[in-house]
């Protein structure tokens, strides 16, 4: 049998049919980037989901490589806060904060080799190369040897040429074409990254936060359209991700319009399963009461902050008179404590700065994992412990 060679394929478009699912899939998914953030869940409760779909990618985009660290694990971590943090956890904070980093700063950037570099920086920061770690020996440079992806028959290209693609990749994604084609060019760039296979290390890390900066560049981001998981494409079935990139690999038209059918069929179904998470009626009903109730039958709340907790999930913002009916023969001040003592304890914030109404925080180790195991049951973990 010979041994397997690398296979040239020139990047471009391809263009679905009209009366192909993906051509559905493309004017679906162009009213929803249109389509801004509404619904009835207030903003400050809806962004602490936002970061808690972060965590959740995180560890989504980790296991995928091999990291066994389950959810209950690193979400213990975040509640105890142990430093430093053995790598396993190391690996998944570093997407994380990476994840932020482009949040923070994808606006006017243009995604170019300086920040994918950057990002890669990011991703193996701290990390001891292989095989003792998931850290790279040279951080944000291409790789200078040559390289096999596991799982993959595919064979990347020569290091010499790594630049020049890459540089090929940078100019596609950058290009002025139709807004019609923004999709499929993501889909397109993140198959054509893996294949290129720039870095010695970290490359499936960092092609996932690539695509979640094309993401988040192009509207499809909580701050102006829609919450998104990524991720969750990818890792709710990896031999799946394997399976589709293989069939790109081949290079035909025919392979990558089932890629880009793949991806975009993906993104619409977690952009769906998250404005659920908009309407407020359905998040306190499935998502917040059972937090509360989770975390009282566990005791670590107790009823009297339970019952605080309820009435204020039932009407999202309350001030204090709205719980007078909880405290009968108490002073007012008594209920001022209980509200002080919540927010001490991060289960309560204020609306505003200064303001007297306040509503639910369940970024917090009394709450935290009664959220996480209320979102998993209604399934919204892209991976599962």
């Amino acid at each position: 049998m010979s041994e397997a060679k690398f296979e040239h394929h020139d990047l471009r478009l391809v263009e679905p049919s009209f009366g192909s699912r993906l051509t559905d899939l493309i004017i679906e998914l162009e009213h929803l980037r249109k389509k801004r953030l509404g619904g009835t869940t207030h903003a400050l409760v809806f962004f602490q989901l936002k970061h808690i779909f972060h965590t959740l990618e995180s560890i989504g985009s980790a296991r995928i490589e091999g990291n066994n660290t389950t959810i209950a694990e690193y979400i213990e971590t975040k509640i105890d806060q142990t430093e430093p943090s053995p790598p396993n956890i190391k690996e998944i904070q570093n997407i994380e904060e990476t994840m932020s980093f482009i949040e923070e700063h994808i606006g006017s950037t243009p995604i170019n080799r300086i920040y994918v570099s950057e990002i890669h920086k990011m991703i193996v920061n701290g990390l001891e190369p292989p095989p003792q770690g998931e850290g790279d020996k040279t951080p944000g440079e291409y790789r200078k040897k040559n390289v096999k992806i596991s799982r993959s028959i595919h064979i990347p290209p020569d290091m010499s040429t790594v630049s020049q693609y890459m540089n090929d990749l940078f100019e596609f994604i950058n290009q002025n074409d139709s807004a019609k084609h923004d999709l499929l060019k993501i889909a397109i760039a993140h198959h054509r990254f893996v294949w290129i296979h720039p870095f010695t290390n970290g490359n499936g890390r960092t092609v996932r936060l690539f695509t979640y900066a094309m993401l988040v560049k192009l509207g499809f981001n909580v701050n102006e359209g829609r919450i998104l998981n990524p991720t969750a494409i990818f890792c709710n079935d990896r031999d799946n991700y394997y399976n589709n990139l293989s069939i790109a690999d081949k290079g035909t038209d025919n392979g990558l319009l089932i890629w880009c059918e793949y991806v975009l069929k993906g993104l619409k179904d977690e952009i769906e399963k998250i404005d659920k998470l908009a309407n407020y009626e359905y998040l306190h009903k499935e998502i917040l009461l059972p937090t509360i109730n989770h975390s009282l039958e566990r005791k670590y709340i107790t009823e009297s902050e339970a019952k605080i907790l309820k009435r204020v999930t039932e009407k999202q913002v309350v001030q204090a008179s709205d719980l007078n009916d909880l405290f009968t023969g108490k002073a007012n001040s008594e209920i001022s404590r209980q509200i002080r003592k919540l927010i001490e304890k991060k289960m309560l914030m204020p609306e505003g700065k200064g303001k007297r109404k306040y509503l639910i925080r369940f970024d917090n180790n009394y709450l935290l994992r009664g959220i996480i195991k209320s979102l998993g049951e209604k399934g919204f973990l892209p991976v599962k412990d």
